[in-house]
């Protein structure tokens, strides 16, 4: 078990106390992931902690074998057929994973959006996942600041284009950048797998190196790629903020080499989606004036929180994550649903 699995489930639920919460329930929950990615590993430990703690048959993480749409259709297909009556999706793609997820909720089994949205419209019950586009925001503010005055050159390292989160990725990059005067010189995308950002990430600081003045990662892969490029080079002149809590990324926080990185809350998605969608099938539903935020895809936005962590922080990084799931489902009732 990781680090991270390790963390959090040393931390129970996070300090808060479910006591005489956790009664039976009928509800097999599948989290079903848009393809293999380490971003997700921290939903197996979160399904589990749900079952324990809401009193769930079961919240498995069910994995397609290779990240493309047809193979996630086809495993929520086969696990609505096993049984599974809810769903956590991420979606392999925001408009054609919908039909997919109509399927699911015609056939009775709600279904809650983590990580990455449906595109509206869509009977997913609301979308709960990092607010991509701010992340990278702010994450790009942190870069200006660490790069100083002047104006600065940035490479910006992201995703699959097919995730419905890299072109806000993109976007938000761009202003951040533009607003500080400084200039993206390159996008390096569909690169979040280790052999296209190891490839494409080393090829260009090798012949480029010395025109780059501050790097974003915006995707888990290419961000632990690129704090190792950093270490092998050796010259901290560069300035670089990460994003997600891979070991490699974190010690080189802790090393100097990186400024900071970006943390998501992959294990409060997971752990609240389960406990949405084992509400709704208790007959829950979502309330019509829920305070839900609007981005690029949904109007049914959850943000599941997001903060940089320095060298100063970077061991709390567990903490982080603790206190924003703590904040998700302290008021999710009262904000979201109305159960009778």
């Amino acid at each position: 078990m990781s680090r991270i699995l390790r963390g959090l489930a040393a931390a129970s639920v996070f300090g808060l106390s479910f006591a005489g919460m956790a009664q039976a329930s009928d509800s097999a929950i599948a989290l079903v992931p848009g393809g293999p990615h380490p971003y997700f590993a921290a939903w197996e430990q979160a399904g589990a902690d749900a079952v324990k703690d809401f009193g769930l048959t079961s919240a498995d993480y069910k994995v397609p074998q290779k990240w493309e749409l047809s193979q996630q259709n086809q495993l929520l297909e086969s696990l609505l057929s096993q049984g599974y009556n809810g769903f956590v999706i991420f979606p392999g793609d925001p408009v054609g994973s919908v039909s997919t997820a109509d399927e699911l909720t015609s056939n009775g089994a709600p279904v809650v959006a983590a990580g990455g949205c449906f595109k509206d419209p869509s009977t997913a019950a609301f979308c709960l996942g990092t607010d991509t586009g701010n992340s990278a925001y702010l994450g790009t503010k942190e870069l200006v600041r660490a790069m100083g005055t002047g104006k600065k050159r940035i490479l910006h390292l992201t995703g699959f284009l097919v995730d419905p989160n890299t072109q806000l990725r993109i976007d938000a990059v761009n202003k951040a950048a533009a607003e500080a005067g400084d200039e993206v010189i390159q996008v390096i995308a569909d690169i979040d797998a280790p052999e296209p950002a190891e490839e494409k990430i080393n090829a260009y600081l090798a012949a480029h190196a010395s025109e780059v003045d501050g790097i974003i990662a915006t995707a888990w892969v290419p961000a632990v790629v690129a704090a190792n490029s950093l270490r092998k080079i050796g010259d901290k002149r560069i300035h670089m903020v990460g994003i997600d809590h891979d070991q490699t990324v974190l010690q080189a926080v802790k090393d100097g080499f990186l400024d900071g990185t970006m943390i998501q809350n992959p294990y409060g998605q997971a752990y609240v989606g389960a406990y949405a969608v084992n509400k709704l099938r208790e007959g829950c539903t979502i309330k019509a004036d829920a305070p839900f935020k609007t981005n690029a895809l949904t109007t049914k936005f959850i943000d599941s929180g997001t903060a940089f962590v320095d060298a100063s922080k970077v061991d709390g990084y567990v903490k982080t994550m603790q206190d924003e799931t703590k904040k998700l489902l302290a008021g999710f009732d009262e904000n979201y649903l109305t159960c009778k």
